[in-house]
């Protein structure tokens, strides 16, 4: 592997987005997650497949509609895989309700709310653009001030106007 990374060594990085710091994680090359607010500096660890992952982030804040391309390094149950894919069928700029994704996926909308909530890399599986019937919902698995300013950036950055 390039820059000598092993294959199974975990590398991390961040960066300063318009919403906040954004900690990334890989591993072999491939994205593990992505984590708002890391605990660690944003001046992180660098290598090619994080500057990769990284400049394709900052493309999403120029344009929302960017499509991501790299591998994902994913370990979910079959039905949050499912959800997630289901995420990635929503366009930025509109939102689904947790009850209407499942009923799509004939489910509970706590199931998929506890999908979303185990998705490891946002914004790129774009769990924000789900909210709850009567108003925003959570943002990575809580509903922390932080959070849900996270949430309506990047709803905001979409050109969603809830």
């Amino acid at each position: 592997m390039a820059g000598g990374e092993s294959d199974d060594a975990l590398v991390r990085g961040a960066l300063q987005t318009p919403c906040g710091p954004l900690g990334i994680t890989l591993r072999g090359g491939r994205l593990v997650s992505l984590e708002w607010f890391p605990e660690w500096p944003v001046a992180g660890a660098r290598s090619p497949a994080l500057v990769r992952i990284a400049d394709q982030i900052r493309a999403y804040f120029r344009d929302p509609g960017v499509r991501f391309r790299y591998r994902l390094d994913l370990s979910a149950s079959l039905f949050c895989l499912r959800v997630w894919g289901a995420l990635l069928t929503i366009p930025p700029g509109q939102t689904r309700t947790y009850g209407q994704l499942a009923r799509q996926l004939d489910a509970t909308p706590r199931a998929v709310a506890a999908a979303c909530r185990a998705n490891p890399c946002p914004i790129v599986i774009p769990c924000h653009r789900v909210v709850a019937q009567d108003g925003l919902g959570g943002y990575g698995g809580g509903r922390s001030p932080a959070l849900l300013a996270v949430k309506r950036c990047l709803l905001r950055h979409e050109g969603w106007h809830g």
